[in-house]
């Protein structure tokens, strides 16, 4: 992806979503916006009970907890399962490699129309959400070193699981807007997932609203800039 094509992405899709758990606001401004990995980090959990949750499958929300002032949920990840991924994995990556490299990682849709499909998924449209919504370019700007882009819902196998791979999560400067556009991609599908890696501790400074949201309605506005 050439200046040009992120210009024109950024114009397409100015602002990122992300689903958090209801209530987590503060903690996520406090904190930061956190992946797996770095909660995982951050509550010194180790050993097998790490394996569980890092590289497996998580059928349900987990709570982290240090004490009643300090705990953070991991999400399910009901959308994905291990029969799904054996269909679609490619270069030899194994279920439980897929799952660390997507716990390794925060991720936002490019769209509210891909924010919807998963707040209004079966799994999810009956609880209330945290929705925070970013301003696209400044976050890119600062984490353009830790963005990675992805063509896909990475965290779904179903019904139907697209192929992916090592190459399924790319750099900016490697990203195939074009080839994505030339395959006529509408302007919101060029790129599904924006991901970064690790943790955005300053995540504060490029919220622009947080949302609650249940299902497809915003029941409040938690917080805006």
């Amino acid at each position: 992806m050439n200046e040009d094509e992120l210009a024109e992405l950024l114009g397409h899709c100015p602002t990122l979503y992300h689903m958090a758990e209801r209530g987590s606001w503060p903690s996520i401004l406090k904190f930061g916006l956190q992946s797996t990995t770095a909660l995982l980090d951050r509550y010194n959990v180790t050993g097998e009970a790490r394996t569980k949750l890092e590289a497996r499958r998580r059928p349900e929300r987990v709570a982290l907890k240090v004490d009643s002032s300090d705990s953070a949920v991991l999400r399910d990840q009901n959308p994905m399962d291990d029969s799904g991924l054996l269909r679609c994995l490619q270069d030899g990556i194994t279920p439980g490699e897929w799952y660390r490299t997507l716990n390794s990682k925060v991720f936002f849709w490019l769209t509210r129309d891909r924010l919807f499909r998963l707040t209004g998924a079966a799994f999810y449209r009956d609880l209330e959400h945290d929705v925070l919504e970013i301003d696209a370019k400044t976050l890119i700007q600062k984490y353009s070193d830790k963005v990675w882009l992805c063509p896909i819902n990475s965290g779904c196998t179903k019904p139907f699981p697209a192929t992916r791979g090592k190459d399924t999560f790319q750099r900016l400067s490697d990203y195939p807007y074009r080839s994505w556009k030339a395959k006529k991609r509408k302007h919101g599908e060029r790129v599904v997932e924006l991901a970064v890696d690790y943790a955005i501790p300053d995540i504060g400074r490029f919220v622009k609203r947080v949302v609650r949201m249940k299902g497809l309605v915003e029941l409040d506005v938690v917080f805006e800039k």
